[in-house]
């Protein structure tokens, strides 16, 4: 038998979905467009027909997502080799599902289970589907550049001081930022009081593949973990990983729970992705990284030189705030020349087609990855480098100036009371009201700024005034507001 190392060459599901469509089969199966013959031809005109043979179903010879025995189950077997999984589990609802599966799999209804409080909303969906009871602890703030940064093990261990009847602990890392925690000394302390570390490693994917970039989860002792590979690693978007990275979770129940919260219609472009990427990082993972790295290091060198432009750079050594830092994501800011990332961010789309994937009130971000050329790096430099001039040279407030100082941006978090669980307030009966009139009620719905999808109120939280304040600064702000019925926020669901 060949040993599974010297196949990571292989792509197992790619070819045997290649090897069915090559056979020309009549084909009475789901899905409806039979091969190419069916898509509308705007379509095929605009992105070419051959990619549509690939969108099968279960037929012979593909195997089956959800009782896996053929391809399918060799590709995630190449995946947990490469990433040194116990088990790993395709997804193509993304890591969305990944992240309420780890939960609903390791914590029952009525347990308590630790999560850091920015991480993404998919993580309440988990607390509701499953029943557990919350506990949050906060990252520290990195009130120079106004970021959630690591969360320490210090936190870690006051938490289970506070709670010691917690069964999990769920935390980010690293988060949107690229900023990652200890998760080595973190796991640690979660076996010394019997508890299971998941994470969601949603933007660290590729982190395994380069010493200059932070470890990865499971190669720092983490139970469970789940990464969007299209994020970083380059497959197609929604499709993603869930790995199993002790014997302390039971497989079969992480399975049944993915049956959950799947489809039953699975994609085979989107596993077929998946098995193509992962045989790209078997094999070129290394170079890809120090491409990425390279040009990282080169708009970072760039855009420090841009008068009035900061750029977030990793610590000389680890600190509270910056545990570590994917050097990968640059981030930065024209809080000098008094714009907030909103603006930045429309403005390098605006006057140079540059687009990046996040902004926030003082910061924008750029994830860079092998794919990215230098004629990017030039454009994303040459643009910024006019848009700091020009904002230098203004009198007038023509770009939207920030009205608030820095000062008066949060220091701290607020954690708002939490008087029903996530799954109470969920199924509770709900009132409307005028938002300006909802200070000092309970929360019916969730308020996530997206990207990056944290939640700052979940439902069945009091919502404070500080919380009001700190949501009506987003939406002013331009930020988008998911979660809230009413996407104007002139009326807001509360529980009485």
């Amino acid at each position: 038998m060949t040993d599974i190392h010297t196949r990571q060459q292989e792509t197992p599901l790619l070819d045997a979905i290649t090897k069915f469509q090559e056979q020309e089969p009549a084909y009475f199966r789901i899905p409806a467009h039979r091969f190419q013959r069916g898509i509308n031809s705007r379509f095929t005109e605009a992105v070419g027909e051959k990619v549509f043979r690939y969108d099968l179903s279960e037929a012979e010879g593909l195997d089956d997502l959800h009782h896996a025995q053929g391809p399918i189950q060799e590709a995630q077997e190449l995946a947990a080799d490469l990433w040194k999984a116990k088990k790993s589990f395709f997804l193509v609802n993304g890591t969305t599902c990944g992240n309420e599966a780890m939960m609903l799999s390791v914590v029952n209804p009525g347990e308590k289970v630790m999560v850091m409080r920015n991480m993404h909303k998919s993580v309440l969906m988990g607390l509701i589907m499953g029943g557990a009871v919350p506990c949050y602890i906060n990252p520290e703030y990195y009130s120079s550049w106004k970021l959630d940064g690591s969360v320490t093990p210090e936190a870690v261990e006051r938490g289970f001081l506070e709670n010691p009847d917690c069964r999990a602990v769920f935390l980010v890392s690293p988060n949107y930022y690229g900023i990652a925690s200890n998760l080595e000394k973190i796991a640690e302390i979660c076996h010394a009081h019997g508890a299971i570390l998941g994470v969601d490693e949603a933007h660290g994917g590729h982190t395994y593949f380069s010493e200059m970039l932070p470890k990865g989860a499971l190669q720092q002792g983490v139970d469970l973990c789940a990464q969007s590979i299209h994020k970083t690693a380059g497959s197609m978007t929604q499709s993603s990983l869930l790995h199993i990275g002790s014997e302390r979770v039971d497989p079969l129940r992480v399975a049944a729970n993915l049956q959950l919260v799947q489809s039953t219609s699975p994609s085979y472009i989107l596993m077929a992705s998946l098995d193509a990427a992962r045989q790209e990082l078997a094999v070129h993972g290394q170079e890809m990284m120090k491409k990425a790295i390279c040009l990282s290091v080169e708009a970072r060198q760039k855009l420090s030189r841009i008068p009035g432009i900061q750029v977030l750079e990793r610590p000389a050594q680890a600190k509270r705030e910056i545990y570590d830092l994917d050097l990968t994501r640059v981030v930065f800011s024209a809080r000098e020349l008094q714009i907030t990332g909103y603006r930045l961010q429309e403005l390098l789309y605006e006057r140079g087609g540059v687009s990046t994937e996040l902004a926030d009130e003082e910061n924008v971000v750029c994830v860079i990855t092998f794919a990215n050329t230098e004629e990017d790096i030039s454009r994303l430099v040459q643009t910024l480098a006019e848009i700091a001039k020009s904002l230098g040279e203004s009198t007038e407030d023509i770009h939207e100036k920030k009205e608030k100082t820095r000062e008066e941006i949060r220091e701290n978090h607020e954690i708002p009371p939490m008087v029903l669980t996530p799954r109470e307030a969920y199924f509770h009966e709900k009132k409307t009201i005028c938002w300006k009139d909802a200070v000092d009620c309970i929360a019916g719905e969730m308020i996530v700024p997206y990207p990056p999808g944290i939640p700052l109120i979940y439902p069945g939280e009091r919502i404070t005034a500080e919380i009001m304040r700190e949501i009506n600064r987003f939406w002013t702000n331009g930020c988008v507001l998911h979660g809230p019925k009413d996407d104007t926020l002139e009326t807001f669901q509360i529980i009485e």
